[in-house]
């Protein structure tokens, strides 16, 4: 029935003004309620629309179509693109991305879906980013309390190695490339707020940050949360439970540049849980490898800052289409937006509100995405993010 009602909605799109009319790429997510499902839905959709040759796509415990989220229910979101055969590529464990300029593509930016289970999936990425020209690329890790599947057919002028294969994966990395004729924009919102200044790393060790600025950095972050743990053991639990750290790899990237001037992270910071307390070494462990040089600066969940820069990176794009108030030149044709897991439901304020706010800032416009296990972006992997991304066409 989900098919079904997917299929009717894109046929009567097809045969609207301003929608593809010839599409021959379709992104495809479900939610892991169909993870089970996942060949039998893509074995329709593929009998029904005989013209796509190439799929990609995965599971979330969400998906995003249109204005609508469907947040742990049974869900699909469809789209269909009409793009030059010569401008895209799917990829997938079968067939990987040759570095750019391989095989006649020359892959500008990738739309990435993941496995997070995969053995080092961030150095997987980072590899990835690599093989394309900008080193951007965009996506997310699947999410699912079954399995983490993805989809991945290439079909015309696609790249060989895929033979007799389902098209549902498991494991590793698939997606789309994009060569250079097709324009797009893609930008990286944070969720949490800084709750302290911004530190250098002066001693780690693993995932344990040692010393924050030459002091212990366990006593750095109860400093920041005003708790004790020799006073009020189960309040400062409590507090450090909610509490996160936002890295910075650069360490030139100081407070000037690592907080905007709003107070919000920029997309230079991957928000990582904070998983112990050393009480030895006095450090604080997190769920990322560091080192010494790196930034750090301890941040909560924050409903209001989430909006707030779900809104900036809306108007950022809008102004890249008409700068300095001029005339566009590009309209949106379409949007794919990555959400984490953890901003789903009624994070936003009520169902769907994360969603609400896209479509009033963007306008209505065709768009699909999932709610992810962390949410790719450039080469890195993000926590607590959102990565929205827009194809556009000529005015």
């Amino acid at each position: 029935m989900a098919a079904s009602l997917a299929l009717a909605q894109v046929r009567a799109q097809m045969r609207a003004p301003g929608y593809a009319s010839s599409p021959s790429l379709a992104l495809l997510y479900i939610s892991d309620h169909f993870a089970d499902q996942a060949q039998d839905l893509l074995d329709l959709l593929s009998a029904e629309l005989p013209e796509i040759t190439d799929w990609s796509g995965t599971v979330g415990v969400g998906v995003c179509g249109g204005s609508a989220e469907y947040f742990d229910e049974p869900a699909l979101s469809l789209m269909l693109l009409e793009l030059p055969s010569d401008q895209y590529r799917v990829f997938s464990g079968v067939a990987p991305l040759p570095r750019s300029g391989g095989a006649g593509f020359s892959a500008q930016t990738a739309l990435v879906h993941a496995d997070g289970t995969a053995p080092d999936v961030a150095a997987l990425v980072a590899e990835l980013a690599d093989r394309t020209a900008s080193g951007y690329l965009f996506g997310g890790l699947a999410a699912s309390r079954g399995a983490s599947v993805q989809f991945a057919v290439g079909g015309d002028g696609n790249l060989a190695g895929h033979g007799a294969a389902s098209g549902v994966f498991a494991g590793g990395l698939s997606g789309v490339a994009f060569g250079p004729g097709v324009a797009l924009l893609s930008r990286v919102t944070q969720g949490c707020q800084p709750v302290g200044p911004v530190h250098r790393i002066t001693d780690a060790a693993d995932n344990v940050v040692l010393a924050l600025d030459d002091e212990p950095a366990l006593d750095r972050l109860l400093d920041t949360l005003e708790v004790s743990l020799s006073e009020d053991p189960q309040r400062a639990i409590e507090r450090v439970r909610a509490t996160l750290a936002g890295l910075m790899d650069d360490e030139r990237s100081g407070p000037a540049t690592a907080l905007r001037g709003t107070g919000h992270f920029g997309a230079e910071t991957r928000v990582r849980h904070i998983v112990g307390l050393d009480g030895t070494r006095h450090g604080v462990a997190l769920a990322d490898r560091v080192q010494s040089g790196m930034r750090l600066a301890f941040c909560q969940r924050n409903v209001q800052a989430a909006r707030a820069d779900l809104v900036r990176i809306c108007a950022e794009i809008r102004e890249e289409l008409a700068p300095e108030g001029g005339s566009p030149t590009q309209a949106i044709a379409g949007a794919l937006y990555v959400s984490c897991s953890g901003r789903g439901g009624r994070h936003f304020g009520g169902d769907s509100a994360e969603l609400r706010i896209l479509r009033h800032a963007l306008g209505d416009v065709p768009l699909v995405g999932f709610f992810a296990g962390g949410e790719i972006a450039h080469a890195s992997i993000y926590g607590y993010t959102g990565v929205l991304t827009v194809f556009l066409t000529p005015v």
